[in-house]
């Protein structure tokens, strides 16, 4: 599980190179697309991570928290915090990587083209917790007084 906290750049360390699907594309043409849905309001946001240090098992991602969200740069704001469901796609280039050649989902389909990038498949999936960074809205109780009427609270 990979856990951060709102308002934070995150880093992963993922075990995404040993679970390559096209083992042919060189390691600087090919990025990893993640989709993240939230556990609770079922949002669905995609990324793709700035990548680090690749190893022979794991490459290191990198997203940078921001409210004004990107997609190909991976700036992305973590709201509501909690749980989130992850996958990671691989994606490679034979051409330019850019971001007008850059699938946006794990199922867009671009024109042939060099400087287009084909989702390969799944390699990752998994859960990431966002913490809050103060206070505690998603777990606030308050005590109930009892009252002579029978009623079911719910937070």
């Amino acid at each position: 599980m990979i856990t951060g906290v709102y308002g934070s750049n995150i880093v992963a360390y993922l075990t995404l190179e040993e679970k390559r699907i096209n083992t042919s594309a060189v390691q600087s043409k090919v990025k990893y697309l993640f989709k993240f849905t939230n556990d609770m309001t079922g949002t669905v946001k995609y990324a793709y991570s700035t990548k680090g240090t690749t190893n022979d098992r794991y490459v290191k991602n990198t997203f940078t928290h921001n409210t004004s969200e990107d997609t190909f740069n991976g700036r992305i704001n973590f709201k509501p915090y909690g749980f989130w469901k992850y996958e990671v796609y691989e994606v490679t280039w034979i051409g330019t990587i850019s971001e007008d050649g850059a699938p946006i989902t794990e199922t867009t389909v671009l024109p042939v083209d060099n400087n287009n990038g084909v989702v390969q498949g799944k390699v990752e999936e998994g859960k990431l917790y966002i913490q809050e960074t103060a206070g505690s809205e998603q777990v606030k109780y308050t005590k109930h007084t009892t009252t002579e009427t029978n009623y079911l609270y719910t937070n």
